[in-house]
């Protein structure tokens, strides 16, 4: 073979390797951000159910408030008329 046979043939498999490493790389770092990106989708929705119950418990309060204000005005009419 020649000389510039074997230069090229070195060339090509150097390229191969390197665009396949690229490769590798690129998708090792894609793969880890998208790791990153569901565990900050986790927190958040841990977040959202939070506040979601938050938001029940504070719908139940305001319901038994009410109720306990209508008792009130209740006895206060009972006992005032």
């Amino acid at each position: 073979m020649s000389d510039t046979v074997i230069v090229a043939l070195i060339g090509l498999v150097g390229s191969g390797a390197g665009a396949f490493g690229g490769i590798l790389v690129s998708s090792r770092l894609t793969q880890y951000r998208l790791e990153q990106l569901e565990k900050k989708v986790e927190v958040h929705n841990g977040v959202i159910d939070r506040v979601y119950k938050l938001e029940q418990h504070n719908e139940v309060q305001d319901e038994k408030i009410r109720v306990a204000n209508h008792r009130i005005e209740d006895l206060e009419k009972a006992v005032g008329g």
